[in-house]
């Protein structure tokens, strides 16, 4: 039996970020195929062809080809446990990204070389940072045409201010990319060939010996003078600086090819860390604590429709889960016996007896978890560091089309306001529903689950942006209550102000300069 310690250091869990249409779902299904969890990678882009992405799964994400919600996948590979957490990219879904992250030891960039670094990678990045952990970049798409690496590694350290360190260096691009010089490896990896001719090694100098064809181009040259004025003018190669997510390793390579994937893969594996201790309000934890515990970092409604179920999300953050075994919920105090656990391939899922620290696991959950609660076995209850929250920017009233199914209404819009990607609020006297997001897409996505998943359709009203600010309770006076300064409670009843604008939140101090007015970021709302 290998030991607990043994267990947990061979986890690797992190989670993939990009813009849209960089290839992160493209890259996951190339992992996942490596880890033997799949069989046939099936490209985004075939809604045709009835083969979809599996990390995909929500019927909405078929229809569009973006990821929606975060998926969790487990496979093995090279002795290592791997759990990769698939992210939505599209700007909309930031803040269940933003929770996700906090779930993880690692991330993975990716970036299309046509595009460059963008705007919704840029948040991300930032979140990585303000965690300080380790961050690898692959550079996709090389197969097209695209900005040169030199170009792309200069926007890696002045957009995102992080410095990079190449492992391997293109050898051409787009209709002209014949692979890459594999600096790590000291080898050349050579784009469409047969297996056997894949990968050729360099000498001393770092040069081909022999008369491979590659030496004829000038492709080849070219990177070999790149390759001189990187080991001259570049970064250094640190471990340490991986580590602590000052220094990004970059990977080449293109997922849809399936090219640059498996060698990025197996380096990722050598330096990505293994689960770290974590900070609770009883200090720091080790991953190798007998004691088992966890933070529920995401609630996910009917991810199997026939059973209308809810799954809570869990990082084990120390110990050893067994199934059916008693914890606490630190929040309430209250005990509980975790009989019913999965882990995950997209929605394909399979009941787990064990699992350490670094796994995700789900629990079944009827309504007793909030995102951000911590569970854990031992004797003293423990709450790790709060999840970070985002006050919502665009707001709709929201009503029941027909009358006759409230119900469904009420039960669907309180379930899928539970996993956090939209808020609720309710005015104060009729009680009328008013529903928050960071962006538009979450309001398409809720009408859209309402519809198919708890069969009741919708009529949403766009009240526009908002400014929300919460108050003292006992500060409220709903005379204070008007259109441009609307008095509503959230969903756990406090209250707050959503302002028209910001002109309407400063007319509003100055007039009443004794009610104190909290953002959620400060820290106000209580989970």
């Amino acid at each position: 039996m290998t030991s607990l310690k043994d267990e947990v250091l061979s986890r690797r869990t992190f989670a993939i970020i990009s813009h849209p249409d960089a290839g992160k779902t493209t890259l996951t299904e190339q992992l996942l195929l490596f880890g033997g969890a799949i069989r046939a990678a099936g490209t985004v882009k075939g809604k045709k062809s009835g083969k979809f992405a599996t990390s995909d799964w929500m019927e909405i994400e078929k229809q569009r080809g973006i990821s929606v919600t975060s998926s969790v996948m487990q496979f093995e590979y090279d002795g290592k446990r791997v759990n990769i957490l698939d992210t939505p990219g599209h700007q909309d879904f930031s803040e269940d990204t933003y929770r996700t992250l906090m779930a993880v030891d690692s991330a993975v960039m990716i970036v299309d070389a046509a595009k460059g670094i963008e705007e919704q990678t840029l948040k991300l990045f930032k979140v990585c940072r303000m965690r300080g952990i380790p961050i690898f970049t692959f550079i996709n798409k090389l197969d097209r045409q695209g900005k040169t690496p030199l170009e792309l590694l200069a926007e890696l350290e002045e957009v995102l201010g992080i410095e990079s360190y190449p492992m391997n260096w293109p050898i051409g691009m787009g209709k002209e990319f014949l692979g890459i010089y594999d600096r790590y490896h000291k080898r050349i990896e050579q784009f469409r060939v047969e297996e056997q001719e894949r990968f050729l090694p360099l000498n001393e100098d770092g040069e081909l010996e022999g008369d491979s064809p590659i030496k004829q181009s000038s492709l080849y040259e070219q990177a070999l003078e790149e390759i001189l004025l990187l080991d001259e003018a570049g970064n250094e190669f640190s471990n340490e600086r991986i580590a602590n997510g000052t220094l990004t390793p970059v990977f080449f390579g293109s997922a849809l090819t399936n090219f640059g994937v498996q060698t990025f893969l197996e380096t990722y594996l050598q330096f990505a860390p293994p689960p770290q201790p974590r900070t609770s309000d009883v200090g720091t934890v080790d991953p190798a604590d007998d004691n088992f515990s966890g933070f529920v970092f995401k609630i996910q409604a009917n991810m199997n429709p026939a059973h209308r179920d809810r799954i809570a999300f869990v990082r084990i953050c120390s110990g050893q889960f067994d199934r059916g075994m008693n914890v606490t919920l630190s929040r309430t105090g209250k005990s509980m016996k975790l009989s019913q656990s999965t882990q995950f391939l997209a929605d394909d899922r399979s009941t787990v007896n064990t699992a350490v620290s670094g796994d995700i696991i789900g629990l079944y959950d009827t309504g007793t978890y909030q995102i951000g609660d911590t569970i854990t076995s031992g004797k003293q209850l423990i709450n790790y560091e709060k999840l970070p929250q985002f006050s919502p920017e665009l707001f709709v009233k929201v009503s029941a089309k027909n009358v006759m199914k409230q119900k469904h209404f009420h039960k669907g819009v309180h379930q899928l306001v539970q996993e956090g990607a939209i808020q609720l609020y309710k005015t104060y006297r009729m009680e009328d529903y008013i529903l928050g997001a960071v962006g538009q897409l979450q309001f398409e996505v809720f009408v859209h689950r309402m519809k198919n998943e708890y069969n009741s359709d919708v009529i949403m009203e766009p009240i526009g942006s908002k400014i929300p600010r919460w108050i003292n309770e006992d500060q409220v006076n709903e005379s204070l209550s008007s259109s441009r300064s609307l008095l509503v409670k959230d969903r756990f009843d406090k209250p707050l102000f959503l302002f028209e604008n910001d002109f309407a939140l400063r007319w509003f101090q100055d007039k009443h300069p004794e009610i104190k007015l909290y953002d959620a970021l400060e820290g106000f709302q209580e989970n």
